[in-house]
């Protein structure tokens, strides 16, 4: 569904068209971003001209539908089912460490949403023992604070992000 998936432009707009048809969207207003692994989150009011550039959405209007492309990365959606607000997240490992999630949360906050309201789900993505590290990695996540050693499992002699 994304122009990063190398496939021809036409299978593309062909997959996209069906997954609007199934979450009954129109085409023209489902929002995907151009994603680039960051912590950027963007609050959506109108369907916006081009692709914006970040790794989170956010809306609160109706008939406006919010798409996140991933391969291994984790797609999250959140509902605040009182305010009628919506988010999206594209989180790899570097949206993770660039704390990605705990800024859409904020957003999420500042704009009235109580977090014991929200609904979160969390897509399709690596699994773990899928996701081998080698330990500078580890040193990286630990450094920025030793409470995220809890992200990570020691199994046959590797360290495995879960």
């Amino acid at each position: 569904c994304g122009m990063g998936s190398k496939d021809k432009k036409k299978n593309i707009n062909k997959n996209i068209k069906k997954i609007c048809k199934k979450i009954s969207c129109n085409k023209n207003k489902l929002v995907l971003l151009n994603q680039i692994h960051s912590n950027k989150v963007l609050f959506i009011n109108k369907i916006p001209k081009k692709k914006p550039i970040g790794d989170a959405l956010i809306t609160s209007k109706k008939k406006i539908a919010l798409g996140i492309l991933t391969a291994d990365c984790a797609p999250i959606f959140i509902l605040d089912p009182k305010l009628n607000i919506v988010a999206a997240i594209h989180s790899g490992w570097k949206g993770a460490y660039k704390k990605i999630i705990y800024k859409t949360i904020d957003l999420l906050k500042k704009k009235g949403c109580n977090v014991h309201d929200l609904i979160v789900v969390v897509g399709p993505c690596i699994s773990k023992y899928k996701y081998e590290v080698k330990n500078d990695f580890l040193k990286k996540f630990t450094n920025q604070n030793k409470k995220n050693i809890r992200f990570f499992k020691f199994r046959k002699k590797k360290y495995f992000l879960v």
